[in-house]
């Protein structure tokens, strides 16, 4: 059983570094590392490269997220663990995500990757980050503030509907916990009133 899991975690943690942000810019013959703020996050792509050019990163963070939980949780369902194993899923593919060692460990935030790894693990969860998420970003054009009030809604969800899971909700509270840690700068930033404002239909600053 070790190996299973320790197989599955590799596989799960490579499927993250394949960052959506960073591989469509190289498409493009560019880093969106070298950009803006420095993240390969979605935030920062569609500043640089604008909204039409995000649907494939969309496409690339938000399959790997499904398919990472998806293989995970069919290698542990025989045993009983399919959800355990969608969480482990998760956890993995948020960390290679964040932390891809095929990209020198810079990658994104995890937020999007995040939302729907929430879905798959438990839809009402995915529906609670979604409104969480588009109330604060609607009401004051901070992406950053709608991620990082969907990050702790993220953990608290996991509490509320798997309390009775220690390995499930343990998972949860992580992922939530990992995204508000990679939002930290954005945190300080709005603290201080100097974080921007994104419109996420925006057309970009690079041809």
């Amino acid at each position: 059983m070790f190996l299973r899991i320790l197989v599955t975690a590799l596989v799960c943690y490579f499927l993250g570094n394949h960052n959506g942000a960073i591989c469509v810019s190289a498409m493009l013959h560019d880093d969106v590392r070298s950009h803006g703020s420095g993240n390969a996050g979605l935030t920062n792509f569609i500043r640089n490269y604008g909204a039409k050019r995000s649907v494939l990163v969309l496409v690339i963070d938000i399959g790997k997220a499904l398919l990472a939980c998806a293989i995970a949780g069919l290698v542990f369902e025989p045993y009983g663990y399919g959800l355990e194993g969608k969480a482990l899923g998760g956890v993995c593919v948020m960390l290679g995500h964040d932390f891809p060692a095929l990209q020198g460990f810079k990658g994104g935030k995890g937020i999007l990757s995040g939302w729907f790894i929430a879905f798959m693990i438990d839809w009402r969860i995915g529906v609670l980050i979604g409104i969480v998420f588009f109330a604060a970003y609607l009401l004051t054009q901070y992406v950053s503030l709608g991620s990082v009030l969907a990050a702790i809604a993220f953990a608290v969800g996991f509490v509320i509907f798997h309390h009775d899971n220690l390995l499930v909700m343990a998972g949860g509270v992580f992922m939530g916990l990992l995204t508000l840690f990679m939002h930290r700068s954005n945190i300080v930033r709005l603290v201080k009133g100097e974080e921007r404002k994104t419109n996420l239909l925006g057309k970009g600053n690079k041809k």
